[in-house]
């Protein structure tokens, strides 16, 4: 019962690894990794190979190590997600910007830029576009500058269910 415990954990950790790893991991890399014997993992790993054969991902074995691969019979739709539109990073330039729009709700540019220090307008322009921000109204303020206010894509591409859920500020 304890070693079947023990091949379950060590399977677990392995597919961990392989998965996390962005150039394959010779057994040698995997026993100084896991504090386990090279026969050990290499049993292991021909289990998770086996187990995962036919499927979507594969264990592939590639110049002396392991890593996660995909099964060669989906390369036309691997080949499709590679031309899909992808989604660009934050940049910490709009991550601050984004924070202050979230937490300050409804807020004007001259307000982000007030306290950002800096001018704003190509952030809040890439912010736009890419629906994390929209124009919730116009101030009543002097030249009725424009309210920003974030979007559902912004509650989406961080996981929250409402802006009630965003963490207190320190």
């Amino acid at each position: 019962m304890k070693s079947t415990l023990v091949f379950q954990e060590t399977k677990k950790i392995l597919e961990a690894l392989l998965f996390a790893a962005r150039e394959p991991l010779s057994l040698s890399e995997l026993s100084g990794l896991t504090g386990l014997p090279e026969d050990s993992i290499g049993a292991v790993l021909n289990e998770l190979s086996e187990e995962y054969k036919g499927r979507g991902i594969n264990v592939l074995k590639i110049a002396d190590g392991y890593i996660w691969g995909t099964n060669p019979d989906c390369a036309s739709y691997i080949d499709l997600l590679r031309n899909f539109p992808k989604e660009a990073r934050i940049t910490p330039q709009a991550l601050e910007t984004l924070a202050i729009i979230a937490y300050k709700q409804p807020v004007t540019k001259p307000e982000i830029e007030r306290i950002r220090g800096v001018f704003s307008d190509g952030v809040i322009e890439t912010l736009i576009a890419r629906g994390m921000i929209e124009e919730k109204g116009r101030s009543d303020g002097p030249g009725r500058p424009i309210l920003y206010g974030t979007t559902t894509e912004f509650l989406k591409h961080f996981g929250l269910g409402s802006h009630h859920e965003l963490p207190q500020p320190v």
